[in-house]
């Protein structure tokens, strides 16, 4: 769990986003029964290009076994890199002028995490990289760039990616109930909203299916945008059960 809400470059806040971090980390320890070894919560200083490098990669690969199911979050600033469009997170040591050696393609992250002999990974990436507004930030003076992570989704073999926005818009801020929008309904659906069905089991796909329309509706409703959620599942994984990421809702 990565939330990067202030920066050491100076950039923008990203509102909650530390917030958010530790939110769902509490919501997966304390009310879904993950075991507190198991999850890591980086946020702000405590989350450098080093940590990023250290936790996504090697803490990973000693940690994650066949038949495992992963989640990675982040919550912060995304960024295209001006000229090839390439989508990077921003860790609390980034800076957009420089992202190429300050920041962390999500190329990398995907390529890393389908190595992995995990069985089920999501990554949930309430970031934009649109270049423009709320959580996206580009070197003064470049011109924005539109990028998506669609094709993360279909390139792999394993790797799930949810997303608060599409390419197109901004990942917005829910000021009213001190989260990133995105964030917000994904707390809610995993304690036990999305679980439609009502059998104590949310999966991505459940998840999902509650989270999009709640975000469309409030970012309209209250913003006057459009906020549209993507779940990219690479056609490998479309015959496959969907990741349970709530087994059990505790009392």
């Amino acid at each position: 769990m990565i939330g990067i809400e202030k920066y050491r470059e100076r950039l923008p806040k990203a509102d909650f986003a530390e917030d958010d971090a530790r939110a769902l980390a509490e919501l997966l320890t304390r009310k879904a029964g993950y075991p507190e070894e198991n999850v890591i919560l980086r946020t702000n200083e405590q989350a450098t290009k080093s940590d990023l490098e250290k936790y996504l990669e090697p803490w990973l690969k000693n940690n994650v076994g066949a038949g495992s199911s992963l989640l990675v979050y982040f919550s912060g600033h995304g960024t295209p890199q001006v000229g090839s469009g390439e989508a990077y997170l921003v860790p609390y040591d980034g800076d957009p002028a420089y992202i190429e050696q300050t920041g962390y393609p999500l190329s990398r992250l995907h390529s890393t995490l389908e190595s992995l002999p995990a069985r089920h990974v999501l990554v949930m990436l309430d970031a934009c990289f649109t270049g423009t507004g709320a959580r996206s930030v580009l070197a003064q003076g470049a011109r924005p760039l539109v990028q998506t992570v669609k094709s993360l989704g279909a390139d792999g073999k394993k790797v799930l990616v949810m997303s608060a926005t599409s390419g197109q818009h901004i990942s917005l801020a829910y000021q009213e109930k001190g989260h990133g929008l995105f964030t917000h309904y994904s707390l809610q659906g995993m304690a036990g909203e999305a679980d439609t069905n009502g059998d104590a089991v949310i999966d991505a796909r459940e998840l999902f299916d509650y989270l999009k329309p709640q975000v469309q509706r409030v970012a309209r409703r209250l913003y006057n945008t459009e906020q549209v959620p993507q779940l990219m599942v690479p056609p490998a994984r479309l015959a496959e059960p969907p990741f349970r990421l709530v087994e059990s809702q505790a009392p």
